[in-house]
């Protein structure tokens, strides 16, 4: 199947996930990299995936993308701080990491329906635990011939992510909240695409469904992007010479993120250690640890709340490349995983994951990161990267290993404005918008332009839904 198919299509007519046949190779040296812009970089790194793509389309889609809806000329920037370096995935129009790829899929989409000849309109049907959510919506708000229906958990997301989503506005665009977590919202999604009576249904209104979770192979490309880049950047200041490895370190939740650093990795960046870095839901890291994955356990409601996931799906993808491409194997891990809640992995994937390492940080830990880094370096934190740079220490601590880390900084620290607050030592406010200002007012950290005013926007989706009610939500919405 071309990559114009797999977009479209989201997930698979079986359940499972597009990967790549094969890793294709950077076609220029790492050397050859430094000096080039972040579009530039993304144009090489997603021309070896998307080959279906003609080059000016392609081009195109990136142009459009990345352009002045980021606030920062380098679209990604990267600031030392505390022995490593934050790479700033988060100076798009919705100040999280999400934006990276959800700016650029709607145009790889309505490209690749042109590619392929679809008529029909396209229904995008995405879980969100915060951040995708809205980037996702902002995205796709009223690109022709496509619906975007989002799914949050209501005590699960911060005050400053849900009325991003529910101030979103566009004709084409649907929010609702569900009483559950973040894994009963992706769970129903995976079974709304898995219902064939329900996919006829919609074929006859004139619609097919796709995701714009990082199940989609193109949320997923295009964030390998950024973890190539990198590495020009730190060949740039001199930080690594051209061959030498660097450490990657990503809060990591649904695993999407730190698996776009391991496809770059197979394109020739040197990486030595995959640092996934969890919150108390440490699901990834105890099962790096012991090679069992194992759901069945309490799931907790912390100051990270991206990361309050159980269910990784796109370690999944991980788990079919480090078997040799076993798809048999890995659908019996996952059988497993529905029916059991838990699967034990082969010898040969549990040798593959020894590049990768798994720490944790509780909440006090993540509060004590911010506020130590901040006194030392006068460098903000959101709660996500502060799990991550917590996480990284400890590897440092435990290991010794010195090699320079690039650190995943996903969201602007406004975004979980109260816990940044409250590690920073600052009194008591109404509301997260309260808190956006005490924060300016302490740090003079500039506030992103999508989070000025947002409480003054008219909130515009006020739907509630049981979890076990999302189909119904969907067929309301594609009327």
């Amino acid at each position: 199947m071309d990559s114009a198919q797999a977009i479209i299509r989201g997930i698979a007519a079986d359940k499972g996930l597009y990967v790549p046949e094969s890793f294709p190779e950077l076609p220029v040296s790492t050397a050859a990299l430094v000096g080039k812009s972040y579009r530039e970089i993304a144009g090489i790194v997603l021309s070896q995936f998307l080959t279906d793509y003609p080059e000016q389309e392609l081009k195109a889609c990136i142009d459009r993308a990345y352009d002045d809806k980021f606030e920062d000329p380098e679209i990604v920037p990267m600031v030392k701080a505390g022995g490593a370096y934050f790479l700033e995935l988060y100076h798009g129009s919705t100040a999280a990491f999400k934006d990276m790829a959800l700016s650029i899929l709607p145009h790889l989409l309505t490209t690749a329906m042109a590619l392929e000849k679809e008529e029909k309109k396209i229904a995008i049907l995405t879980a969100t635990s915060g951040d995708t959510g809205k980037a996702a919506l902002a995205g796709f708000a009223d690109v022709e011939d496509t619906e975007i229906i989002v799914f949050y958990p209501i005590e699960g997301v911060s005050q400053v992510q849900e009325r991003q989503m529910t101030t979103q506005e566009g004709a084409n665009t649907h929010v609702f909240g569900i009483k559950g977590n973040f894994d009963d919202a992706q769970t129903g999604v995976k079974k709304i695409f898995g219902d064939a009576d329900f996919a006829e249904e919609l074929a006859a209104k004139g619609y097919r469904l796709s995701s714009a979770n990082s199940i989609n192979i193109g949320r997923l490309v295009p964030q390998v992007a950024y973890y190539v880049y990198s590495y020009a950047r730190l060949l740039e200041k001199g930080a690594v010479r051209e061959g030498d490895p660097i450490n990657v370190a990503v809060p990591t939740g649904n695993f999407g993120n730190i698996l776009a650093a391991y496809y770059a990795s197979r394109m020739g960046i040197p990486i030595r250690k995959f640092i996934c870095a969890s919150n108390k839901n440490k699901v990834l890291a105890d099962f790096i640890a012991s090679g069992v994955y194992d759901t069945d356990r309490n799931f907790y409601t912390t100051n990270t709340p991206s990361m309050d996931i159980l269910i990784s799906s796109n370690l999944e993808r991980l788990l079919y490349h480090l078997s040799g491409g076993n798809g048999e194997e890995i659908a019996a891990l996952m059988a497993g995983l529905d029916k059991e809640k838990k699967y034990s992995v082969s010898d040969t994937v549990r040798k593959g994951l020894e590049d990768f390492y798994g720490g944790f940080a509780d909440e006090a830990a993540t509060l004590n990161a911010i506020s130590k880094l901040y006194r030392s370096d006068k460098y903000l934190m959101d709660t996500h990267t502060a799990v991550a740079y917590k996480v990284y220490q400890d590897y440092k601590a435990a290991t010794g290993d010195e090699t320079p880390a690039v650190i995943a900084s996903t969201a602007s620290a406004y975004k979980f404005a109260d816990s940044v607050a409250f590690a920073l030592g600052l009194e008591e406010e109404k509301d997260g918008f309260a808190y956006i200002r005490a924060i300016h007012d302490a740090t003079a950290v500039r506030i992103p332009a999508g989070l000025q005013g947002l409480e003054d926007k008219p909130v515009l989706h006020k739907d509630v839904i049981d979890k076990d009610g999302m189909l119904e939500a969907v067929r309301a919405s594609l009327k």
